[in-house]
């Protein structure tokens, strides 16, 4: 029983990876799902067992790169103070986007017109935003007449617009990118005792 879960299990991740790379190579729209079992290494039979349709598949990849951005914000929030982990978070998303098909493939989908799934990663990533600098404002880590609700606009724009940059042009999503980002911005942010 063990090992038909195991297979169950490994079958079904390869198919979400497969997903992820059809999506992001063909968008959502264009994307079959013989394409993608193909892709996969299994039959649209064992794809059909796992998955109804490709809306279904689909919301796995999203579910999954949703399951690692929060695993990702935890960590950043872990490692230090609120505005510390507003950037190592930043660096960390970004090299994910970078490496992880299922994370690029997650924030695609969910701003793609065809899906109307109301960018929920991105939201995520806007609320995650938005309560880390709320945060770092309740903490005293802001500089004078910078509050979190002027602020966080701009970073989730920007960040958001590396994401979307970042997945035809590579360098967006450059720690040497990212960096430079945060060289401009904290010097504004951070309070002078900081």
């Amino acid at each position: 029983m063990m090992v038909k879960q195991e297979r169950a299990a490994r079958t079904r991740q390869a198919l979400i990876r497969a997903a992820a790379e059809v999506f992001t190579e063909e968008g959502f729209a264009l994307a079959s799902l013989a394409t993608i079992s193909r892709r996969a290494g299994v039959s649209r039979g064992a794809l059909h067992f796992h998955f109804d349709n490709k809306k279904v598949l689909a919301d796995a990849v999203e579910r999954q790169a949703a399951d690692v951005v929060a695993r990702m914000t935890g960590e950043a929030e872990a490692a230090g103070d609120a505005l510390d982990a507003l950037v190592a978070a930043t660096h960390a998303l970004m090299s994910r986007l970078a490496s992880d098909i299922v994370v690029r493939a997650g924030f695609e989908l969910c701003g793609g017109p065809t899906r109307n799934t109301g960018a929920a990663l991105r939201w995520q990533w806007q609320v995650w935003v938005e309560g880390t600098l709320d945060r770092a404002e309740r903490e005293g880590l802001l500089a004078e007449g910078v509050s979190s609700a002027r602020v966080a606009p701009a970073i989730v724009a920007a960040t958001v617009g590396f994401e979307v940059l970042g997945a035809r042009d590579p360098e967006w999503l450059s720690e040497e990118r990212v960096a430079r980002f945060w060289e401009l911005m904290l010097p504004r942010l951070v309070a002078v005792a900081r």
